[in-house]
């Protein structure tokens, strides 16, 4: 039940009367605020329907009860989970007065993860995930295999439409849970294939043995996600197209205080860290507790066997935290009783005793590690070493950068068009590719909040860089000074200049090239801009129609033909498929792209940190054959070739 007083927020005093309290019973506080239990009505809320179901069939594998998971989209988009564990319970429940299956299905907060008796740990959504799950379905059918015998009930938004009735006999036991999730609730009801793959691989990897097989019907594509090598295939997974250190993946798995600790660490050549955290499967993309404790002792444990056999010198600095961690990719996976969720998305672990536990243990760990590999020892210090040398060439780099800022007396590239504010509420930039479009955009622009930013040419690939190689690139200097945050160690968010920077290039294939190469840095070197939601893309149209002296433009082939079946075809209608911003004069390219009244713009976020790193390791990395197989697998996608 919850409780929701309807206030004039006026800041009056006055008595509320019982009619003026309203009470929301079962699931309708669910469908009321949605948001609070699953936190959006998007896309990424419309699939954790099915990560919630999905969990519970993994909590049961975690519980040793369960093995195999099948998954199945059907063609109208509902979805069907379907595990071999214990089966839901289908008794009397002595608190509800209904079947236990019911009970599960219709009442908040009752399930089995809140008595550790039942699990040792859970994931999801600590017990309210089914739940909800049926609370935001137009449909939702039930089946339970138990004791020789199958039963099934259905429901309708959260309301059984049906009593609870064995239909069967039935070999072996389980749980199937089929929806459809309400139209009513979400924006979309169609889900993407590509997004449940990448959970469901990672879910298989962080349970070793478990066995979660999709079927998309509506394509025909079956796959399934089966890894004996846990997170240590995971390691190898991520490092498939980098170039390893080191062969065989450094791994140890224990158990300290009913909390178990899993880590997998393999370093690459590469210049940047990629480091993955879950606690109870869930993904901690904030970090939290086990990451501060592995951090701790990792630099600890590399510093004291570099003194220890003299690869670092008496007079010589400690490695730093980042000297250690370059080009690295780990996955720590911690699975404790009680994990207490914090941060802005619920993605940061704060159980202060897990720091301690996970720092004990690696540094126990990797002491041992370390004295019994030493030739693996050497490959990480000397990777570790190049990476201070680097970081002090850096820093020397950014020195100079400021005391040639302050000697010019400016702090700001000539080639930027500042605006007038300076409220990053309002303020935006634009990075736009040549001399021509941003003349374009400069004298088309509101100058009281628009800054525009021009580009000469492509900027370097970061992913094939150090910072220090970076910093010495002028246009990726003249985007961080205009930014204002700073890079690497002098990174400060909070002295950013504009709310949103927009990436502003040509529709055609060196436009789509240049902001990979743009978003490719933005990952890798300032990801927090990307993360707090400061990056977009722009869309600039791709056609303009003109017929009888009006212009039209269309944003994509659907929009121009939706534009045809409304004026015809009829009448030498005059096509333009522009090629670059170039071609565009200031009004019509600040009508068309910049206009916050009627453009459209695309901000960039990452919702799977691993298959972000894929993409932009396979696109920018060193490896061809990668590359080769991502555009033919992708050919079929193409809307526009410029040949």
């Amino acid at each position: 039940m919850a409780i929701e007083i309807n206030g004039n927020g006026n800041g009056n005093e006055r008595h509320y009367t019982a009619n003026e309290i309203q009470v929301l019973t079962g699931l309708e506080p669910v469908r009321k605020r949605p948001g609070m239990y699953i936190g959006t009505t998007g896309p990424r809320g419309l699939h954790h329907l099915v990560y919630e179901v999905v969990d519970n069939s993994v909590d049961e594998a975690l519980a040793g009860i369960c093995d195999t998971i099948n998954v199945i989209i059907y063609e109208d988009n509902s979805v069907s989970v379907e595990d071999n564990g214990s089966g839901i319970p289908v008794e009397i429940h002595p608190q509800t007065g209904k079947s236990t299956v019911e009970t599960v299905l219709t009442i908040l907060h009752a399930g089995g993860k809140f008595n550790n008796s039942a699990y040792k740990v859970s994931g999801g959504l600590h017990g309210v995930g089914v739940s909800v799950v049926n609370a935001l379905s137009e449909w939702l059918v039930a089946k339970v295999k138990r004791e020789g015998k199958e039963y099934r009930q259905s429901f309708a938004r959260g309301v059984a439409t049906s009593e609870l009735e064995c239909i069967g006999n039935a070999e072996g036991t389980g749980t199937t849970i089929h929806f459809k999730a309400d139209d009513q609730i979400f924006e979309t009801t169609v889900f993407d294939s590509a997004t449940l793959e990448y959970r469901f691989r990672e879910m298989a990897f962080l349970n070793k043995g478990i066995k979660i097989s999709m079927e998309d019907r509506r394509s025909g594509v079956k796959k399934e996600f089966h890894y004996l090598g846990g997170i240590k295939s995971f390691v190898e997974y991520i490092n498939k197209n980098k170039n390893p250190l080191h062969k065989d993946v450094i791994y140890f798995e224990q158990e300290r205080d009913l909390t178990t600790v899993e880590l997998a660490i393999q370093y690459t050549d590469g210049y940047t860290e990629n480091v993955f955290t879950f606690a109870n499967n869930i993904n901690t993309a904030e970090g939290g507790s086990h990451l501060s404790g592995l951090r701790t002792a990792l630099t600890r444990s590399i510093n004291d066997y570099a003194r220890k056999y003299g690869f670092l010198k008496e007079k010589d600095d400690n490695l730093s935290g980042e000297d250690v961690r370059e080009g690295m990719t780990a996955i720590l996976s911690v699975k404790l009783p009680e994990p207490q969720f914090e941060g802005q998305t619920k993605g940061k672990l704060g159980n202060s005793e897990t720091r301690g536990i996970v720092e004990s243990l690696t540094t126990e760990f990797l002491n041992n590690y370390f004295e019994e590999n030493p030739k693996v020892s050497k490959i990480v210090l000397d990777k570790a070493i190049s990476s201070q040398r680097a970081r002090e060439a850096a820093r020397k780099a950014r020195d100079l950068t400021r005391k040639r800022s302050i000697l010019d007396n400016t702090t700001l590239p000539g080639k930027l068009a500042d605006c007038q504010s300076s409220d990053i509420k309002e303020t935006e930039i634009f990075i736009v590719e040549g001399d021509s479009a941003g003349g374009s955009a400069k004298q088309g622009r509101h100058k009281r909040f628009q800054a525009i930013l021009p580009l000469r040419g492509k900027i370097m690939n970061v992913e094939k860089a150090r910072l220090d190689k970076i910093l010495g690139y002028n246009e990726i200097k003249a985007m961080i000074t205009a930014f204002g945050t700073g890079i690497g160690e002098d990174f400060n968010l909070e002295k950013l200049r504009y709310g949103k920077i927009i990436i502003m290039t040509d529709a055609d294939v060196d436009g789509a090239h240049i902001r990979t190469l743009m978003l490719t840095f933005f990952y890798r070197y300032m990801r927090e801009l990307i993360d707090n939601g400061h990056v977009y893309i722009a869309q600039p149209p791709l056609y303009k129609v003109s017929k009888n002296r009006k212009e039209y433009y269309c944003y994509s082939d659907k929009e121009l033909e939706k534009l045809f079946d409304e004026i015809g075809r009829s009448g030498n209608p005059v096509i333009q498929r522009y090629k670059g911003l170039g071609e565009m004069n200031a009004e019509q390219l600040y009508d068309t792209t910049m206009d916050p009244e009627k453009r459209t713009l695309l901000r960039v976020s990452v919702e799977d940190a691993v298959a972000a790193d894929d993409i932009f390791t396979t696109l920018m990395g060193d490896k061809v054959d990668p590359r080769r197989e991502f555009i033919e697998e992708n050919a079929k996608y193409v809307k526009n070739l410029d040949i």
